[in-house]
């Protein structure tokens, strides 16, 4: 009879925490991606300096990289003091794909921005359930009703004829019209897509292998600092991004405050998907567009 009674009280005391954790990692997701989205906005869409000299940063690559290697060095932190392992605990490769999907997602992102304006982004972020549940089916073989699909196929049409037919014409400091739109919306579609299989994958490893939050931050980061900064190189764009945050402190100032905000974002990420799965975290971020809009 103890073992009884002993059991719906421990049911209880688990709920209360997993909720507790909820609330701990919905919080920490809106509060740093409200201000990552606004330093985002300013960093890509703001010109620096004064007068004719204005200028506008253009090397969205180069914030990638910044914002990884800072998050690397923080997570190898954390293992060093917590005495864990660096090692890593599944195949180096795995931790490369979910690095190369999250700089593709990230790179989409900030190119959107040129394009098609921050709310219009905000918006087209409502849809990212559908590729959630998609990539769920093919990388973890779960299975979604009908109606789940029809719900975020609803929401994807109504975000996507929003876009296409945008209230303003003015929706980027490089607007051409519709054309400059439509490669906007693409970009925000590979966002999507990339966005989507990052998480589901980076849900499977932690599944796969019990993986540990900082383990798997600090490789898929390493990977994606070679990675970001190997392209910066081919691009040309290296030594003309160091001298732009050269010229404007301002810009150095912004891209170190994105930095901190997106490592502490994406240890909430990974936190969330660890804890919750991929679907619960898209779900989270969709209400979060939700209520900015």
């Amino acid at each position: 009879m103890a073992e009884e009674s002993a059991a719906p009280a421990e049911r209880a005391s688990e709920g209360k925490s997993k909720l507790w954790k909820g609330v701990f990692a919905v919080a920490g997701i809106m509060t740093t991606l409200v201000i990552y989205g606004v330093l985002q906005e300013k960093i890509m869409r703001v010109p620096y300096g004064d007068g004719p000299d204005k200028e506008y940063f253009k090397y969205s690559l180069f914030l990638v990289f910044c914002n990884r290697i800072t998050t690397s060095a923080v997570s190898a932190g954390v293992l060093l003091a917590s005495k864990k392992a660096l090692d890593p605990v599944a195949p180096i490769y795995k931790y490369g794909l979910v690095s190369i999907s999250n700089i593709l997602t990230t790179t989409c992102q900030y190119e959107a921005l040129k394009y098609v304006s921050f709310p219009v982004q905000t918006l087209a972020k409502c849809a990212k359930m559908i590729p959630v549940m998609v990539w769920g089916t093919v990388i973890m073989q779960k299975r979604y009703k009908g109606p789940d699909y029809s719900i975020a196929f609803l929401v994807t049409l109504g975000c996507s004829i929003f876009i296409l037919y945008p209230a303003g014409p003015d929706i980027s400091p490089y607007s051409r019209g519709r054309e400059n739109t439509v490669w906007g919306v693409s970009l925000m579609v590979g966002y999507l897509g990339f966005d989507g299989f990052t998480s589901t994958f980076q849900d499977k490893l932690f599944k796969g292998y019990n993986m540990e939050i900082h383990n798997q931050i600090f490789y898929t980061t390493i990977c994606s600092c070679i990675l970001s900064l190997t392209g910066i190189i081919l691009q040309g764009h290296l030594l003309p991004a160091v001298d732009f945050v050269y010229r404007h402190n301002d810009c150095f100032l912004d891209i170190a405050l994105l930095s901190t905000v997106a490592t502490t974002s994406q240890f909430f990420i990974s936190y969330t998907i660890r804890n919750f799965g991929a679907l619960t975290f898209a779900t989270i971020m969709t209400t979060r567009q939700v209520l900015y809009l």
